[in-house]
C-alpha cells in the first residue's frame, strides 16, 4: 500500500471512531441529532471501500 493510501486509511478510521464516540446511544440511531454523525460514518465507510478499490487497481496496473 502506498504512503498516500495509508494516510487516508488512518484518516477514515479516525473519522469513524470520532463519529461513533459522538453518537448519542440513548436515542435512536436515525434521530435528528444523530443523523449528521451517521452520514459522516457512512461516507467514511464509502471512502474506505474506494480506498481499497484504488489500491487493488494500482496493483493490477503495475508492471511486473
Amino acid at each position: 500500500m502506498e504512503k498516500t493510501y495509508k494516510v487516508f486509511l488512518v484518516l477514515f478510521i479516525v473519522f469513524i471512531a470520532i463519529n461513533l464516540y459522538a453518537l448519542d446511544w440513548q436515542s435512536e440511531v436515525l434521530s435528528e441529532d444523530n443523523l449528521k454523525f451517521v452520514f459522516s460514518i457512512a461516507t467514511a465507510i464509502i471512502g474506505l471501500i474506494l480506498l481499497f478499490v484504488l489500491n487493488t487497481w494500482s496493483k493490477i496496473g503495475a508492471k511486473k
